[in-house]
């Protein structure tokens, strides 16, 4: 028996994180839309996980803190006159069956979560983008932290 319910549909491989990690041909629109494809899913995994467990810390926390990150971006695409993707996260988001998961998971979303604004913020965009994903970034390195405090006391 798997210890994670399955969400719905698995994420697409061109998908957030996943898809700006293996894209070779970052422009603008791609890497707003990459960005905030997951930040979507990082606030999804939050919301399954507050939704089972109830308000949780770190999770409450960073979920607010997920919105901000949706707005940064937002105002981005605004300024550049980009089409804003529809949210689909909650479809690729699994519920943990334990505290523990969920922490295992947040880690594992910020780290790729980092991974992916840092290869975001070398691309040839304008520079007030790249900014927008270096803070992005460095308060995923918060989050990132967050969790695996929250990870170690759950072991």
């Amino acid at each position: 028996m798997s210890s994670v319910i399955s969400a719905q549909t698995e994420v697409p491989e061109d998908y957030g994180a996943k898809g700006a990690l293996q894209e070779d041909d970052i422009t603008l629109e791609k890497a707003l839309t990459y960005a905030i494809q997951d930040e979507y899913l990082a606030q999804a995994r939050y919301e399954a996980v507050i939704e089972k467990f109830g308000p949780t810390f770190p999770f409450t926390n960073i979920k607010v803190a997920e919105q901000r990150h949706i707005d940064a971006l937002v105002r981005l695409f605004q300024k550049y006159d980009i089409d804003i993707p529809k949210n689909f996260a909650k479809q690729y988001t699994p519920t943990p069956t334990t505290l523990k998961q969920a922490f295992e998971a947040g880690v594992e979303g910020e780290i790729d979560n980092i991974a992916m604004y840092e290869k975001l913020a070398e691309a040839d965009i304008p520079d007030d983008a790249k900014r927008v994903f270096t803070n992005l970034r460095d308060g995923s390195k918060n989050h990132l932290a967050a969790f695996k405090s929250g990870l170690e006391s759950a072991s």
